[in-house]
């Protein structure tokens, strides 16, 4: 495990770090390699088929990376990451990227890896595992095409919000939860490319927050978070405050970064854009709604097939007080992020 997930902290520096896109292009097979056996530990068959899609998809998209840089540095003889001009590759690294990342239409890939993977190792491939993709968008943000990626940011909202409707397990609404918020951060990269970095930084936060809470409720689907509130009574009613904040409710953290996107989107003239991706929040909305519910306002009818769980006196990690805490409180801050943005 420690070679593994100092592979991971590896290969993302490495990407986060380099100028050159055969350093990117590197750092980023190495975090796919690290994160592959993370993903089979259980020796489960969903779990092996899981790492088996999870390595077709990232192994297309870094190709399709390589290939749109040597195209750029054939027609430009750049192979800085900053000097990506020609349209062409423009194109074709959007693609790559998308598909690293999950966003609509390559979104097909990441809720059946998270569903196969462990609650802690989806975890990393909901936050850490998109951080050096965000960070190769961040750094093209200047030379990649509007239209294209306005048209995937609303799609990925919309999917993301539509497909997680009837889902009954928790990590696949997590997975479509985080496509949609890839929706929000995509949408507003080429007019400030910074607010979609806080968007990321939020959005691993609050996630971050929910998947160690089910972890250590050991919960992974609807019906066993029904009688999850008997071990922990005050983790649940933190964790249903941190799934409205994820959905982006006032005044909790996950508004923040919505109301500046939805603030910086009206200043560009996209009022159109703003109204479509917000009107779409509003049915993830609904799913989270149903966690919340189902986290601790429903109690389980008598005639329940499930065992009550005793109530715990284990304390609750210092880890995930925090995060929670900041997950929930960070929305007076925004005057200071939208200065220093």
């Amino acid at each position: 495990k420690l070679i593994f997930t100092s592979s991971l902290i590896l290969g993302t520096t490495i990407t986060i770090s380099s100028n050159h896109w055969i350093t990117a292009w590197a750092g980023l097979e190495i975090n796919t390699l690290a994160i592959l056996p993370l993903i089979s530990k259980s020796h489960h068959p969903r779990a092996i088929e899981a790492a088996t899609k999870y390595f077709l998809t990232q192994a297309a998209a870094s190709a399709l990376l390589l290939f749109s840089s040597m195209t750029n540095a054939w027609h430009t003889g750049q192979w800085d990451i900053t000097q990506m001009t020609h349209p062409t590759s423009c194109l074709i690294l959007t693609s790559a990227l998308a598909m690293k990342l999950g966003l609509v239409p390559f979104h097909f890939w990441f809720p059946e890896v998270l569903q196969g993977s462990p609650l802690i190792t989806g975890l990393l491939l909901s936050t850490a595992m998109k951080l050096p993709p965000i960070a190769l968008l961040y750094m093209t943000a200047q030379s990649l095409n509007p239209t294209m990626l306005t048209g995937m940011a609303i799609l990925s909202a919309a999917l993301g919000g539509w497909m997680g409707l009837n889902q009954t397990q928790i990590r696949k609404i997590l997975a479509f939860s985080s496509i949609s918020h890839l929706g929000w951060m995509a949408i507003i990269l080429i007019y400030n490319p910074k607010l979609t970095l806080l968007n990321f930084y939020l959005y691993a936060l609050m996630t971050t927050a929910v998947f160690l809470t089910l972890n250590s409720t050991n919960t992974t689907k609807l019906s066993t978070l029904m009688t999850a509130w008997t071990k922990a009574p005050a983790l649940n009613a933190m964790l249903m405050l941190t799934l409205l904040s994820l959905a982006g409710l006032p005044p909790l953290t996950g508004f923040l970064p919505k109301w500046l996107i939805i603030q910086e989107l009206t200043k560009q003239d996209m009022a159109p854009a703003a109204t479509i991706i917000s009107l779409l929040s509003l049915l993830g909305l609904f799913f989270y709604l149903r966690l919340a519910y189902c986290a601790t306002i429903t109690l389980p009818p008598h005639t329940t097939n499930h065992m009550k769980l005793w109530h715990t006196n284990k304390s609750v990690p210092s880890s995930i007080a925090i995060l929670t805490v900041l997950s929930t409180t960070l929305l007076p801050l925004s005057p200071m992020i939208s200065a220093a943005i």
